[in-house]
């Protein structure tokens, strides 16, 4: 799992920002948003352009130069902040597993090429290597696996390079956390299918919900969410089979349903093929959504054990101890992203009203 997430550099966050997931208090309540001793469950607030999409985005760089995975083209551009004076944004992972930590930071320049890279291992260093200069220290590389012949890399990243090219045990922590990367899936939850991560591409998106009984399982879905509409495929002209709501002149679903059904729709879509996900972040994922139902998204996510799950939203209503607790709600501010627990000086308990708290300004200072 994720232990710790730093960036700096990067789009709106000129000075460093982090997220501390094993920063967990000793809550009695709530303990499903609690996984291995880490936070698995978590939703970020904040005014609008402050940087809660692109956190995700910075969350998910990673991404893009350790896995072939997809990243929908325009996200990362304008990649610095516009008052980066080091020429590169600083990246700083610690991953942890059962086996081990591995702390990894990493450095990108404008044009998002990798600049510079270390990585360690329970704290012991397995390499540095400045990508500009061409130098390092590969020592703690070069006793960890002997065979590797580092001259065939070409522009890869090392890290990547080692872990494609060295017979090490399964359970190493440089291939747990290659797993969990190529795990990690960051979506929109707007009506786009827009992600990163995960798998290579989404080809299926139209028509997975054709396989199996899907179809009967997307629309009790919907009729959960008061949508009372029955679906049906109907193979058009051009021979393709498409979604449609069986009205008595059927409508095709993409086209006149509202932004809010065919949100449902990538959400179900990804809750069924990604159910192996290691980190989810769906960004602004609510955005159409009645409040009882992004309660009910929350609590279905609340239910996959040992997945990270990162939500941001601007619905309030979600701010209860009856559906997470004070460590797993975070403020995104100008100059830091914060739990709740430790942006007051107030002990904050089960009883205390989040929201009624949040909308004073409790957590602003």
């Amino acid at each position: 799992m994720l232990k710790l997430f730093e960036v700096t550099g990067f789009k709106n966050f000129e000075n460093t920002f982090r997220l501390d997931f094993s920063d967990v208090r000793d809550y009695k309540f709530n303990n499903c948003c609690i996984s291995n001793g880490l936070l698995s469950k978590i939703i970020i607030y904040g005014k609008n352009a402050v940087g809660k999409s692109n956190f995700g985005l910075a969350l998910f760089d990673i991404v893009s130069h350790l896995t072939s995975n997809n990243v929908s083209p325009g996200l990362y551009d304008y990649y610095l902040n516009v008052n980066n004076k080091a020429g590169y944004a600083e990246f700083h992972y610690i991953f942890s597993f059962d086996n081990g930590e591995v702390d990894y930071r990493y450095r990108k320049n404008e044009k998002q090429t990798l600049v510079y890279e270390t990585v360690a291992i329970d704290g012991n260093r397995l390499f540095t290597y400045d990508y500009e200069d061409q130098r390092g220290d590969l020592s703690g590389l070069q006793t960890l696996t002997t065979t590797l012949n580092l001259s065939f890399r070409g522009s890869d990243s090392i890290l990547k390079y080692t872990i494609a090219n060295s017979a090490l045990p399964n359970d190493h922590p440089l291939y747990q956390m290659l797993r969990f990367v190529s795990k990690m899936l960051w979506f929109r939850g707007l009506d786009e299918n827009r992600y990163i991560g995960y798998k290579s591409n989404s080809k299926d998106y139209l028509d997975f919900i054709f396989n199996g009984d899907l179809l009967k399982e997307f629309e009790s879905f919907l009729h959960q969410a008061g949508i009372k509409e029955n679906l049906t495929a109907k193979q058009d002209a051009d021979g393709t089979k498409r979604l449609y709501f069986d009205t008595r002149k059927p409508l095709p679903f993409f086209k006149v349903a509202s932004n809010g059904t065919k949100a449902l729709y990538t959400f179900f879509y990804w809750s069924r093929t990604a159910a192996d996900v290691s980190l989810l972040f769906i960004d602004g994922f609510d955005a159409y959504y009645h409040y009882e139902l992004s309660e009910t998204l929350v609590g279905l996510l609340e239910q996959t054990s040992g997945v990270q799950s990162i939500l941001t939203s601007h619905n309030t209503n979600l701010l209860s101890n009856r559906i997470m607790r004070p460590d797993c709600y975070f403020i995104l501010t100008d100059e830091k992203l914060t739990s709740f627990a430790n942006a007051t000086d107030r002990e904050l308990r089960e009883g205390h009203n989040l929201e009624k708290l949040y909308m004073s300004g409790e957590f602003n200072g």
